[in-house]
């Protein structure tokens, strides 16, 4: 609350904060790029997370052209270029290095639940409804759609700085995003009613943020602890997701 207290009165447009956080997602990729470039493996690398990235943002760069079309609409095709190009590595040139044992939470266990909740809760804006459900949907697999990276790092217990990196990126991504959407309550501004809708949707919303900030609250705090620490690698304990 003290850091969303500070962005509070430090910046003056707070859309700018929601540009920042796809600004550092897209940042936290450039990490992984140096990974697969550079180390030529995708060891402690979900794939499954990468594809679930893809999804949702294939999705709402789709929302967004027919929905908005602002800047977000480039930075989210900079990103998903950039994941596309993470998959396609990690499928083809580095597939031998990538262990899909230790990546076994399977997709559907994340797409089921988050299509049935956008079918029932979505904006009530006066686009299509498909389009509507789609934009709802895209927000619930964000939010959790790391899942699947955290669980494989549980396994190794050590993470090495590329990935630590692009996961630490992650957590701060989402981090600003959840403060975008809270200062815009705190602003007294009507954007909430108007750009999506109300009823359920809007709490709905305001839940995934923060869903999707506490679930890497954990690894952001092992993180700073192991940069104070002047180690290279992450070390989590048991439990931590």
């Amino acid at each position: 609350m003290t850091l969303v207290l500070f962005l509070y009165a430090a910046i003056e447009d707070h859309d700018s904060i929601f540009i920042l956080a796809e600004t550092v997602h897209f940042s936290g990729i450039g990490c992984l790029a140096c990974k697969l470039i550079g180390e030529r493996d995708c060891n402690c690398l979900s794939l499954k997370t990468q594809e679930l990235t893809a999804t949702f943002l294939a999705v709402r760069l789709y929302c967004s052209f027919v929905m908005e079309y602002d800047i977000h609409t480039f930075l989210d095709l900079m990103t998903l270029a950039a994941t596309v190009w993470v998959v396609y590595t990690m499928r083809t040139t580095l597939r031998k290095t990538y262990n899909d044992q230790l990546d076994d939470l399977h997709v559907v266990y994340i797409l089921v639940p988050c299509t049935l909740a956008a079918v029932m809760a979505h904006p009530t804006t006066s686009h299509a409804c498909i389009n509507r459900i789609l934009w709802a949907a895209c927000v619930y697999i964000e939010a959790i759609s790391v899942l699947p990276q955290l669980r494989l790092m549980q396994k190794v217990k050590t993470v090495e700085h590329f990935t630590a990196n692009y996961v630490f990126a992650l957590g701060v991504a989402r981090f600003l995003s959840c403060a975008h959407w809270v200062l815009q309550m705190f602003d007294g501004q009507s954007y909430l009613s108007t750009a999506v809708g109300s009823g359920l949707w809007p709490m709905m919303v305001l839940l995934s943020e923060i869903v999707q900030t506490f679930i890497l609250a954990d690894f952001c705090y092992y993180y700073i602890l192991s940069f104070a620490e002047g180690s290279r690698v992450v070390r989590l304990p048991a439990g931590i997701v």
